[in-house]
């Protein structure tokens, strides 16, 4: 999807295997990962990502609370209006509903030059190698957190790849 080194990915998902397996191809690129739980709102989601500008969001099509399933499909739609930074978003089948929400936000996103693709789609399209990791400095970030946001704007907390290794 085109990222690089110091790109930041996105991510908009439950604790899944394609959140780990995200996270270490991030990581080999020297990319920075940010995520957050699908059950943010809208401008829960905006007030992180929006400050850190990702190249790429990974978002699941919905997530399970109390036994109901939840579908995120317009939450991704308005997310992407408003993150003009994501040139990529890859939609991972956690509901079952992938191929549906993907059209639905390349059909919104058709005169912008960005696209939408399912997990499924980005991962058969490259060819399967061996992770290599970029080598990168001791202090090169590698993940964003942020803090709670309950006394104004959500805070960026950056993590240096080295730091997260001794830790």
């Amino acid at each position: 999807a085109g990222v690089t080194a110091s790109d930041r990915v996105a991510a908009i998902l439950p604790n899944m295997p394609e959140g780990i397996v995200s996270v270490l191809a991030a990581a080999a690129l020297g990319a920075v990962w940010s995520s957050c739980s699908p059950d943010f709102g809208v401008e829960g989601v905006l007030d992180r990502f929006g400050q850190i500008e990702p190249k790429v969001l990974i978002a699941s099509d919905g997530y399970y609370y109390n036994g109901k399933s939840i579908d995120i499909a317009d939450k991704l739609a308005a997310i992407a209006s408003r993150l003009p930074t994501v040139r990529m978003i890859i939609v991972v089948p956690y509901l079952g509903r992938a191929k549906d929400v993907v059209q639905g936000l390349n059909a919104s996103l058709v005169h912008t030059g960005r696209r939408a693709q399912t997990w499924t789609d980005a991962v058969s399209a490259r060819p399967a190698e061996p992770l290599q990791f970029t080598r990168l400095a001791y202090a090169h970030p590698l993940y964003i957190m942020f803090s709670s946001g309950t006394t104004g704007m959500p805070k960026c907390i950056v993590h240096s790849a080295g730091g997260t290794l001794l830790k």
